[in-house]
């Protein structure tokens, strides 16, 4: 990157920062993220760096999305390398309370750094990593320019690049591709995202098309029922049809579940993408003349059918999705880029998704193709609902092409990890003994 755009980022950074440090600790409050550990983002730590282990790879995820993936990643890579050091940096709290709890034995987990040089350094050389791995599309100019400073090769796993982003890239080309080219390695999930980054300005020759390391279903356990889940949703009426609107944004949830009341006997179960707004939800819902009954507080409705289930809890959306009957996607009606559909293709769930599934391109593109996935507008979701309910065949249908689909990706994994590995053989790091 140019040093005088460097100098501008890095004089308006530290300006951003202040300004959104209020919400940002009000937010991570009410996520209950808030302690000690965020010291880490300042690259201030507790215990002595020679305790720390070194020549690590360090993967950076951002959220639980990317942080699931990063999991997935390192624990198929120590099954082939076992003395290799991991450390994943998660940017927000849910990432890394997901990475606290469910990280492989040895696996150090921090807070990602802000994206100031002299952090940066710090870190680096608490760590000594010997490549650093981006999970998607997360990408910060001073990690990319301080990692090269170091020699610290840098790759971008499951590269993801939506319409929206490349036309910015696009304007700012004599800006981004300069820095874009500092990664080594990018893994692509399909030939479309390949020419979308080459298109601004990534050396074809650092491409590697892997498939997604997200829809890689090998050695993936799909979720199962919970018994106390189910009786939960028992209370609601015996062999009612359960419609889940998962992850759902900003008025989603009284959108979907109007829909749903349409549906002769569907029962319709909420799960927010953001826990913290369950008392926005809940009045909204109320207005709208339900019942709520919530997960936190349950207790069987009074009349079950006026009520809705709404899931204010966070780590169990694969829980009660493998209970759903259908699947509608959150994000992709009155947000942007939709939610992953991959988790109810993984139980034989039918999925509905809204317009905007931006996110997940290519595969959503993929899927409609197929005829995988019923992507409809507002109006049409009790229709559709109806439809799929009324249809074993096209149930069937939608389910077994949707499947058909996502094994397409099936072993991104380990060609991720084959390309990483390389990567460090060519920059002259020999393998542990």
């Amino acid at each position: 990157m140019n040093a005088w755009v460097r100098l501008i980022y890095n004089l308006l950074l530290p300006v951003f920062c202040l300004l959104a440090a209020p919400a940002w600790v009000i937010r991570m409050a009410r996520r209950g993220g808030l302690d000690w550990r965020l010291l880490q983002r300042i690259g201030i730590y507790r215990g002595c760096s020679d305790e720390e282990a070194r020549e690590t790879i360090y993967v950076h995820a951002v959220s639980v999305g990317e942080v699931r993936m990063a999991l997935r990643l390192i624990t198929q890579w120590q099954q082939c390398d076992s003395l290799r050091q991991f450390v994943i940096a998660a940017t927000t709290s849910t990432g890394f309370q997901v990475a606290d709890k469910e990280a492989p034995e040895g696996v150090r987990v921090i807070y990602s750094p802000l994206d100031f040089p002299p952090v940066l350094r710090s870190v680096f050389h608490r760590f000594n990593p010997i490549l650093i791995v981006l999970i998607d599309s997360e990408i910060w100019p001073n990690l990319l320019h301080v990692s090269g400073q170091s020699r610290i090769p840098v790759a971008l796993a499951n590269a993801r690049l939506s319409e929206r982003s490349a036309r910015r890239y696009q304007r700012v080309k004599w800006i981004a591709a300069p820095m874009l080219n500092q990664i080594r390695t990018v893994c692509v999930q399909a030939e479309e995202h390949a020419e979308s980054w080459i298109k601004i300005g990534i050396c074809p020759e650092r491409l590697v098309i892997t498939g997604s390391l997200k829809f890689d279903l090998d050695g993936v356990q799909a979720p199962m029922e919970r018994i106390e889940f189910r009786d939960m949703l028992e209370s609601f009426g015996s062999e009612r049809a359960i419609v889940l609107a998962a992850s759902t944004h900003h008025g989603e949830e009284r959108l979907i579940a109007e829909a749903i009341r349409e549906v002769p006997g569907a029962l319709a179960v909420l799960l927010p993408r953001h826990v913290e707004r369950r008392q926005v939800v809940l009045s909204d819902l109320e207005t709208a003349g339900f019942e709520v009954v919530l997960r936190s507080r349950f207790k069987s409705p009074e009349k079950p059918e006026a009520a809705v289930f709404l899931v204010d809890s966070t780590g169990e959306l694969g829980d009660w999705t493998a209970l759903a009957d259908i699947v509608v996607i959150g994000k992709s009606f009155l947000g942007r880029g939709g939610q992953n559909p991959v988790e109810a293709i993984l139980v034989d769930a039918p999925v509905v998704c809204g317009p905007d599934m931006s996110n997940f391109e290519p595969l959503v593109s993929e899927l409609r193709t197929a005829s995988a996935i019923e992507c409809v507008s507002q109006g049409e979701i009790a229709e559709t609902l109806r439809a799929i309910l009324a249809s074993d065949q096209r149930r069937q249908s939608l389910t077994d092409n949707a499947r058909a689909t996502i094994d397409k990706h099936r072993g991104a994994t380990d060609r991720i990890i084959m390309q990483l590995r390389a990567l460090i053989e060519d920059c002259g790091e020999q393998d542990p003994d």
